[in-house]
């Protein structure tokens, strides 16, 4: 509203006409760039967290495993835990987003994660860590499914760099606690309790900066600082930025920010089993999360057995971790330019084969030319969710496609990091285990090459 006509607006007129053009104005959700700082730092100290509970671990199995009296197979089910209760609570995290808004939720994950990390370590006994784990994993997968929708809720006009940016400090987190475990363990006095527990430190704070953030005007009901609610009818201008925000994403951002309309993936799920392409994907998804979950227990142990020092092998893991950030930038773009994917799955399962050769063959003599190949190999990640994103032709079957293929490719790889805590248990080497790894690059390959041919699931379902 303005003044009357020849005359200057008041000051209370001009402060209405900014808010309204702060509320109004392209893809924007908060009212200075100092908030969208703030909540940007929420959303790294967010990510930060979603790797320690898996790769602190790793670094010490073997002080765990002596200390809690583990055997080899339970050791294996730690590492499972993170697909299961990413296929189990992946699905039911959208809805509590929906009811309590979805900062509530990333909030209560970071406390699930704090009290996980910082209680297993003493609670006294197996069970009590295998509970404090999931408890710890359960926060981690609720995390990992909101990330996505937290982006594009906040940052509508910048979803591709913002999601560059989780990223990183996702990968970035699991490198550092895999590097860093030991040293902090050593420092406090050389037991593995507390240098397990420590990460609970880094929880505790993003779960205090969350908590304040979960504050903020509309988040707990899931409206915007407006008040509005989160675009989800025809037509609207909310509905509109978002759409173009989608469209002018990278076909893995796409992928990822699929779990923003859950309804729509559930009313699909039945119709998506009928499609060839949707199946690959998901057990090309499922293969590689086997090899990263493996790889993110198990390779610390597997240097240590080979004469490799604690410290180094822990360096070693980061090294294959931090391989992930060059490639989750690289990859994307370069199968975006391609009519088909299947070379780049063919060259990084290459990789693989190669880097697992030289972990049967030389384990300590070349252990940083292997972790570097192995750490390109687990980058099948972000290319999975690139062909999630083209090889649907509509943000429908986007959704559809990539809740099929995550929630039925964790499920599928939950069994291989049992399967190689039973062999190293049975056979007290790795030699079992490494062959079986890399019998398992030959059907991600298959399915790979398969799922990354140019056609969509909606013309494969249309001829059914």
């Amino acid at each position: 509203m303005t003044g009357a006509p020849g005359k200057k607006p008041t000051a209370a007129a001009a402060s209405e006409g900014t808010s309204h053009r702060i509320v109004t104005g392209a893809a924007r959700r908060t009212v200075s760039p100092w908030p969208r700082r703030f909540l940007a730092l929420g959303l790294v100290l967010a990510a930060l967290n979603l790797r320690p509970a898996v790769t602190s671990l790793g670094s010490l199995m073997e002080e765990v495993r002596d200390g809690l009296g583990m055997n080899g197979t339970v050791a294996g089910l730690l590492t499972s835990i993170p697909s299961l209760c990413f296929a189990v609570l992946g699905p039911a995290a959208p809805r509590l987003a929906r009811r309590l808004g979805p900062a509530t939720v990333v909030c209560a994950g970071l406390a699930a994660i704090a009290t996980g990390l910082a209680l297993r370590p003493f609670a006294g006994g197996v069970v009590g860590f295998l509970l404090l784990s999931a408890l710890a994993l359960a926060g981690i997968a609720v995390g990992n499914v909101l990330m996505p929708v937290v982006v594009k809720r906040w940052f509508p006009d910048r979803v591709g760099p913002m999601t560059g940016l989780y990223s990183m400090a996702l990968t970035g987190g699991a490198a550092v606690t895999a590097a860093g475990t030991v040293p902090l363990a050593d420092a406090m006095g050389g037991s593995w309790r507390p240098g397990l527990a420590v990460w609970a430190l880094l929880a505790l704070a993003a779960g205090l900066l969350w908590a304040v953030i979960a504050r903020r005007p509309g988040e707990r009901s899931g409206r915007d600082a407006a008040g509005r609610p989160p675009a989800a009818g025809g037509g609207s201008e909310s509905t509109a930025r978002e759409e173009g925000a989608e469209r002018d994403g990278t076909p893995a951002a796409r992928a990822s920010r699929s779990t923003t309309r859950p309804t729509e993936a559930v009313e699909g799920a039945s119709r998506i089993t009928g499609s060839p392409t949707a199946w690959a994907l998901a057990v090309f998804f499922g293969l590689q999360a086997t090899g990263a979950y493996i790889t993110m227990g198990w390779i610390p142990q597997i240097f240590r057995d080979a004469g490799v020092s604690a410290s180094t092998a822990g360096l070693l893991a980061a090294v294959t971790m931090l391989m992930g950030v060059p490639f989750s930038f690289l990859l994307p773009r370069l199968a975006a330019r391609m009519r088909s994917q299947g070379p780049l799955v063919v060259a990084l399962v290459a990789c693989g084969l190669v880097g697992y050769a030289g972990l049967w063959l030389a384990p300590a003599g070349g252990c940083w030319a292997w972790a570097v190949l192995l750490g390109v190999a687990n980058s099948s990640f972000p290319l999975a969710l690139t062909m999630i994103g083209m090889r649907a032709r509509t943000g429908g079957g986007v959704v559809r496609l990539s809740a099929f293929a995550q929630s039925v490719g964790y499920l599928i790889s939950i069994p291989g990091p049992l399967l190689v805590g039973r062999l190293y248990q049975q056979t007290g080497g790795w030699d079992l285990p490494i062959a079986l790894l890399a019998a398992l690059m030959v059907p991600q390959a298959v399915a790979g090459v398969l799922a990354g041919r140019n056609r969509s699931v909606e013309d494969e379902l249309r001829l059914r």
